[in-house]
């Protein structure tokens, strides 16, 4: 075999291993983004060391995510928002918290622990839903976060651009993470913006997102790297 055959063969080897290995394309050490669909990025992490899901999944409403059928901010359509979401697949995990589940509480069991992101605090109402609701397999009774989110009148990130249609704010994931207490890492299996691995990053927890738009894996970096 001469050196041509042999760098052929190494080269495809390469493929086939970065195929079978997803690399990260955001690690810091404790925090890492996964450009993929969870699908085929979930069957290379080690599942027993995670310990919480939290996430706000695309659920089949049909929504123009993107707002130009409004004439707003045209950010780029978030992947499948018009796929009915099927959530057992998440029920394997110790923790689990998914926002939106009002959309698909048919396909949840019972639980008494949802909690409620009140986001206008009684300030105003408007064609958007005043608050969103999350079911958790947490325990306990139903709790509320109230935090103002409507344009520009925020209780947090003021003055800071939004990079995604469905953007939470980190005070809202910090919330969330300090009621689950995660004693493993923290999966975000459809990230977006990054909010709850910034929320990760500032309590010092070991987190993972995964996301298909290559804008958005870019935009969550950055704001990990502040």
């Amino acid at each position: 075999m001469d050196s041509a055959e042999t760098r052929e063969l190494a080269s495809k080897a390469r493929a086939e291993l970065n195929h079978a290995r997803p690399i990260p394309v955001y690690d810091d050490g404790a925090v890492k983004i996964f450009r993929g669909r969870h699908e085929e990025i979930l069957r290379h992490l080690d599942l027993p060391s995670i310990d919480l899901v939290l996430t706000d999944p695309p659920y089949g409403i049909n929504h123009r995510t993107d707002y130009s059928s409004r004439g707003g901010r045209k950010f780029p359509k978030v992947f499948g928002d018009n796929r009915p979401f099927e959530p057992a697949v998440w029920l394997m995990f110790p923790k689990v918290v998914l926002f939106g589940a009002n959309h698909y509480a048919n396909r949840l069991p019972p639980a008494p622990s949802w909690w409620i992101w009140d986001k206008r605090c009684g300030t105003t109402t408007n064609c958007q839903s005043d608050c969103e609701l999350a079911w958790t397999n947490i325990g306990g009774t139903a709790r509320v976060f109230r935090h103002v989110w409507n344009g520009f009148h925020r209780d947090s990130e003021r003055g800071v651009k939004r990079v995604h249609p469905t953007q939470k704010p980190v005070a809202l994931m910090r919330w969330c993470l300090e009621r689950s207490n995660p004693t493993g890492v923290v999966l975000d299996p459809f990230m977006g913006s990054g909010s709850t691995l910034v929320a990760a990053k500032q309590l010092g927890v070991p987190a993972i997102g995964i996301e298909t738009n290559a804008t958005y894996c870019t935009a969550a970096a950055k704001r990990l790297r502040g």
